[in-house]
């Protein structure tokens, strides 16, 4: 009897070893990114995309193009899991009245994705990231 129960604890410190080893190795998705060096670079990529997107760049016209900056990387950061916070306005009082629609929205969509692309962000957590701001859309696009 006393093997069996020196055997099953055995087994049980092989299974936590196991569990606590595949949780140390996964990295937050700020940390898969690159943190905030890589978020930073993709953030300013983004911005210049915008800026040449003639479909959407007129509602960055009058935008302090630094401060946008810092915040899409606080916004990014602290979505990813990093050590940012995000202190910006929530995204429902930032776009009101802007009248966004859903084309607008999908090309903005598209230059991040663009500049995620620049980077060669891997598949995964491109679409992880997507997927972390895509809640977002019901807050900015309006009708």
């Amino acid at each position: 009897m006393r093997s069996i129960a020196k055997e099953f604890l055995l087994a049980a410190a092989v299974v936590i070893g196991v569990i606590l080893t595949a949780g140390a190795q996964q990295k937050s998705l700020y940390e898969r990114l690159g943190g905030q060096p890589a978020i930073t670079a993709v953030v300013d990529r983004f911005v210049a995309n915008l800026a040449a997107d003639k479909r959407i760049n007129t509602f960055f016209a009058n935008t302090d193009i630094p401060a946008l900056k810092s915040k899409l990387v606080d916004q990014i950061c602290q979505a990813s899991g990093g050590p940012c916070t995000y202190t910006g306005k929530d995204m429902k009082a930032a776009h009101q009245g802007l009248r966004i629609t859903e084309a607008d929205f999908n090309a903005l969509v598209e230059d991040l994705t663009a500049a995620l692309d620049h980077f060669k962000v891997p598949k995964q957590e491109k679409d992880e990231l997507l997927g972390l701001l895509a809640p977002m859309k019901s807050d900015i696009v309006e009708g």
